[in-house]
C-alpha cells in the first residue's frame, strides 16, 4: 500500500483503522470499540479493554520463543561499559523489582517518581511500574532539587527510585543530595526511596527511608503482570509550562501500546529483532516512546547510550555505536548532528566506520535546518527523515513513513501527516488558510491513540492550554504552513513568529538562511523590541571549528544572504558571533529566555538549561550591541 492509501484508509474509517492496528497487541480483554467520546472535547481510546504494558513489552516475547534475543544494549563510553540484556533476563529482573516494590506497598494507581541516568535500570524501573499498574513519572536525572520537589508535590509518589549519581564527561552529578534536598522542600513525603548505588559514587542512605536497589529485592516473590483498563494512565511526564508550573502530560495505556507498535514498522521501518537506537534520554518523551516502550513492545533491540555526540571520546561516537551494534534505524536531535558537523564538517570520522547496516536516520526535537539534513545525506547516504512531534503527542504528527513508502524529501519539511492527525493551518480567527500561507498549526479533534488525553489533575489547564483557542482543534503552539502537496512546514513556535513593521515573519526561515552559510555551524534568531518597527530580528552565530575569518565579514555575508533569500522586508541587520547557544538538556534552544534578556524583561532561570553560564555570555554579547539593559 502507498502512503496515500494508508492515510485514506484511516480517514475513511478511523475506528476500523485503529481496531485493526490493535490486533497486534496482546489483550487480557479486547476493546469493544476504538474511540470513546467523554464530552467537553475529551476522548479516550480502547478505554474498556484490559491490558498490561510490561507483558506486551517483555513477557510475550519470552512466551513466543524470543527470550534469548537481546532486549537492551547498554553502551557507556563514559564508564567504558557495554552489556547486553536478553528478553528473558529483562523479564526476570523486572518481575523481581516489581515484586520488591509490591512488598513495600506499591499497587495499581500509585505514583512512583524515577530519577535516574541513562542506565538499563532506568528502563527496568519504568517497566516494573507498568507491571504493577503503577503510574511512573520520570524526572530527568540531575534536575535541581526545587524542580524535583514541585513534581513530587504534584504527583504525590508513594516511592522514588533514584541512582546515587549521573555521569557527564569529566564530572559526576550527585543525585542523592539533590533528592534529599527535594524531599526536604516538598510538602508530600514518599513512603520510601530505592537507590541504585553506582560504583562511581556510593551515596549515604537514610535508615528506614532509603533502600538499596539490590538489598531490597533479596528474597522477594516476583510479581506477575497486573491487567489495567485501557484508559489507565501509564505515566505522567512533566513538560515546562509557561506559568513556571510544569504540566503533567499523561499517556493512557492502551492507546500508547497501539500507536507506538504501529509506528515502529510503518514509520521507523524496523522488523522485530532489528536494532533501533534513539540517542536521547529516558527523562524526555523520546526516551519514553522510543528508548523504552516502542522498541520493546515491537520486539526490537533498544540501545541505552550514556554518552554525548562529541567528546566521548570524539565526533565518531555515533558511528562507532551504529557499526558495533548493527543499528538499522537511528534517531537523534538536529542539535546533536550540528555538534558532530561542527567538529567534523568533512565527515572524516564517518569514513572510519562500516555503516552498511544503517537503513535510515530520524531527526526531531528542534527544526532540522536544510543544511544539517544535506550534510547528513551526503555523509551517510541513507534517507534522513526530519519528523515533527511533541511531548504531548508521544509520537510523530508528521513524518516520511519509510516503512510504508519513501516519499520525496522537501528540505525544511517533516513531510506529511501520519494517520490519525488531520493537520490544518489556521489564521488568528481560526479559519483555514490557503496553501503556502503562514499560520497556526492545529490538529482536528480527536487526536489519535497514544497522544495526551488530558493533564494530570488539571483538566481546566488542559482545555486552556490546548483546546480553547481554536474550538474543535488541538492547538500545537507551532506556526507553519502546508504546500499544495500536503507537506507540512514547521517554521517556529507561535511565539517565535515576529512582527516587523506589520509583516509576520518566521525566525525559523531566517535561521535556515543563516545555517546555509559555509562558516556557520549553528544559529538562532530572536525578535527584539524595536520602537520604530515593533520587533527586529537579531541573529546569533556559532562558527565551525577552525574558522578564523573576521567575524564582521561573516556577519556582513549573512545579512546579505537574508536580504537575497527572504528580502528587505525581513529587516535583518543585527547579528553577533557567540561560542555556544543556551539550550535545554534535550537540545532545544532557549529563544524565549534570550528575548527576555535582550528586552530587559523579567526572566527565570529555566530548570532544563544545560549550562547556566552560557546566559552570562549571551547577556554580554547583547549588551555589546546595546541590548539587555537592566
Amino acid at each position: 500500500m502507498t502512503y496515500a492509501e494508508v492515510y485514506g484508509a484511516w480517514k475513511n474509517d478511523p475506528e476500523a483503522f485503529w481496531m485493526e492496528a490493535a490486533e497486534a497487541i496482546d489483550w487480557d480483554e479486547k476493546p469493544s470499540k476504538a474511540l470513546f467520546e467523554k464530552g467537553n472535547n475529551l476522548y479516550e481510546w480502547f478505554a474498556d479493554a484490559k491490558v498490561n504494558t510490561c507483558w506486551n513489552a517483555v513477557d510475550r516475547h519470552v512466551e513466543n520463543g524470543r527470550g534469548e534475543q537481546t532486549a537492551i544494549i547498554y553502551d557507556s563510553p563514559i564508564t567504558h561499559t557495554k552489556r547486553e540484556i536478553s528478553y528473558v533476563e529483562l523479564r526476570n529482573r523486572v518481575a523481581t523489582l516489581a515484586g520488591a516494590l509490591r512488598a513495600k506497598g506499591v499497587e495499581k494507581g500509585d505514583r512512583v517518581i524515577i530519577y535516574m541516568p541513562m542506565i538499563p535500570e532506568a528502563l527496568e524501573a519504568m517497566l516494573a511500574c507498568a507491571r504493577l499498574g503503577a503510574v511512573h513519572s520520570v524526572v530527568f536525572g540531575g534536575f535541581a532539587a526545587n524542580e524535583l520537589a514541585v513534581r513530587i508535590d504534584d504527583a504525590k509518589p508513594k516511592a522514588i527510585i533514584a541512582a546515587s549519581c549521573g555521569l557527564e564527561p569529566g564530572r559526576t552529578v550527585h543525585y542523592k543530595p539533590l533528592l534529599d534536598g527535594a524531599i526536604e522542600i516538598a510538602e508530600h513525603k514518599p513512603d520510601f526511596t530505592v537507590i541504585f548505588q553506582r560504583e562511581q559514587e556510593v551515596a549515604n542512605l537514610i535508615e528506614g527511608r532509603d533502600f538499596n536497589w539490590h538489598g531490597f529485592q533479596y528474597g522477594v516473590e516476583p510479581a506477575e503482570c497486573v491487567p489495567v483498563e485501557g484508559n489507565h494512565p501509564a505515566y505522567i511526564l512533566y513538560t515546562s509550562g509557561t506559568t513556571g508550573q510544569p504540566k503533567g502530560v499523561i499517556r493512557h495505556t492502551a492507546g500508547q501500546l497501539v500507536a507506538l507498535n504501529w509506528s515502529m514498522k510503518n514509520l521507523y521501518n524496523v522488523d522485530p529483532g532489528d536494532v533501533f537506537w534513539a540517542a536521547s534520554d529516558v527523562g524526555w518523551v523520546v526516551g519514553h516512546s522510543y528508548i523504552c516502550y516502542g522498541p520493546l513492545i515491537h520486539g526490537n533491540t533498544t540501545i541505552v547510550f550514556e554518552g554525548k555526540p562529541v567528546g566521548t571520546p570524539d565526533a565518531g561516537t555515533f558511528w562507532r555505536v551504529i557499526e558495533e551494534h548493527k543499528v538499522k534505524s537511528f534517531f537523534t536531535a538536529p542539535t546533536a548532528f550540528r555538534a558532530v558537523k561542527r567538529e567534523d564538517p568533512t565527515g572524516e570520522y564517518v569514513k572510519k566506520y562500516d555503516l552498511s547496516n544503517l537503513g535510515q536516520v530520524y531527526l526531531a526535537g528542534e527544526r532540522a535546518d536544510p543544511d544539517t539534513i544535506v550534510w547528513a545525506q551526503e555523509q551517510l547516504n541513507v534517507p534522513i527523515v526530519d519528523h515533527w512531534w511533541q511531548t504531548e503527542t508521544g509520537w510523530a504528527i508528521a513524518a516520511n513513513p519509510v516503512g510504508i513508502e519513501i516519499l520525496p524529501t522537501k528540505l525544511g519539511s517533516p513531510t506529511v501527516p501520519m494517520p490519525g492527525y488531520e493537520v490544518t493551518i489556521l489564521d488568528e480567527g481560526g479559519n483555514p488558510v490557503e496553501a503556502g500561507t503562514l499560520g497556526a498549526i492545529a490538529i482536528k479533534l480527536p487526536l489519535p491513540p497514544g497522544t495526551l488525553p488530558n493533564l494530570w489533575n488539571a483538566e481546566a489547564r488542559f482545555q486552556k492550554s490546548y483546546l480553547n483557542t481554536f474550538p474543535g482543534y488541538y492547538e500545537t503552539g507551532d506556526a507553519g504552513m502546508m504546500d499544495e502537496d500536503g507537506y507540512v512546514y514547521i517554521m517556529a513556535r507561535t511565539d517565535d513568529v515576529i512582527n516587523v513593521a506589520g509583516h509576520r515573519l518566521s525566525t525559523g526561515a531566517m535561521e535556515e538562511v543563516l545555517a546555509s552559510h559555509p562558516d556557520v555551524a549553528e544559529c538562532a534568531v530572536i525578535g527584539v523590541a524595536d520602537q520604530l518597527k515593533g520587533q527586529m530580528p537579531l541573529g546569533f552565530l556559532c562558527l565551525n571549528a577552525g574558522v578564523d575569518r573576521d567575524h564582521d565579514e561573516i556577519i556582513k555575508e549573512v545579512v546579505k544572504l537574508v536580504r537575497e533569500k527572504i528580502g528587505p522586508v525581513a529587516a535583518f541587520k543585527l547579528a553577533t558571533v557567540v561560542d555556544r547557544l543556551p539550550k535545554t538538556r534535550s537540545g532545544k534552544i532557549l529563544r524565549g529566555t534570550m528575548v527576555n534578556i535582550a528586552d530587559g524583561t523579567e526572566w527565570k532561570m529555566p530548570a532544563t538549561i544545560d549550562d547556566p553560564a552560557i546566559l552570562d555570555e549571551i547577556t554580554e554579547a547583547l549588551q555589546s550591541m546595546g541590548y539587555a539593559k537592566a
